[in-house]
């Protein structure tokens, strides 16, 4: 199998150490399927409006088999200090992109977000019952949160994207300083997100459950009476 892969440039052998690895050809299906279901392009604007917005760095994932893949981010100037996204693949149990796919994503996702999930800070769920009872806000909200689950300082928030098929495909997220947080800020990620993900999801060719969309309201209802209560 190995070799017939190399053949057709999807692994390359490395002559020092007789190793495998990711080959050329690669680059080129990943063109192609930008090229076809170009999901970065149809992310890029709805996640520059949600970062001027909120003055905080939005960023997109998409949900490739059992993992959450980092697809686009765009850090808002606001702030000299801000969240950076550099990852490859965003753990499901440590980030609210996670927490959203697992809250609205397959089912099978919850068994490997369980099966090894690692302590990136004194905030990470490290348990079934932690991570189930974020999984079940995030269900009822229609936003997923995680409080300094993957970094000390920065909370993040996800809203789920839909595509053509219907089905759960990636998440939009605001990754925000935590000391920053107001409730003024945290309507705005509210409404934000919400925007965003409608967008982008159109982008996609899909459409936003009504389900959530009545969520979403009360959501955003509840945190703009808290911006403006006495």
């Amino acid at each position: 199998h190995l070799s017939a892969l190399e053949e057709i440039g999807m692994v390359e052998h490395n002559p020092e150490t007789k190793a495998y690895r990711i080959g050329p050809g690669v680059l080129h299906l990943a063109r192609l399927r930008e090229a076809t279901v170009p999901r970065g392009e149809g992310a890029k604007a709805p996640l520059r409006a949600l970062a001027e917005r909120t003055g905080e760095t939005a960023h997109a994932s998409i949900l490739s088999g059992v993992e959450l893949h980092a697809l686009a981010s765009v850090e808002a100037q606001t702030h000299g200090t801000r969240a950076v996204i550099d990852l490859d693949r965003l753990p499901l149990h440590a980030t609210a992109s996670g927490v959203c796919a697992l809250a609205f994503g397959p089912e099978g996702l919850m068994q490997a977000a369980l099966n090894a999930p690692r302590a990136f800070t004194a905030h990470t769920p490290q348990d079934a019952e932690t991570l189930r009872a974020m999984v079940a806000e995030a269900r009822g909200r229609g936003f997923a949160q995680s409080d300094r689950g993957l970094e000390e300082d920065i909370s993040g928030f996800a809203a789920p994207l839909y595509d053509a098929s219907g089905d759960f495909a990636g998440t939009v997220a605001v990754a925000c300083v935590a000391g920053r947080l107001t409730d003024a800020l945290l309507a705005e990620i509210a409404q934000g997100l919400a925007e965003a993900s409608r967008a982008i999801t159109q982008n996609w060719g899909g459409r936003t459950p009504d389900r959530l969309e009545r969520l979403w309201a009360a959501a955003i209802d509840e945190q703009d009476n808290k911006e403006h209560a006495p």
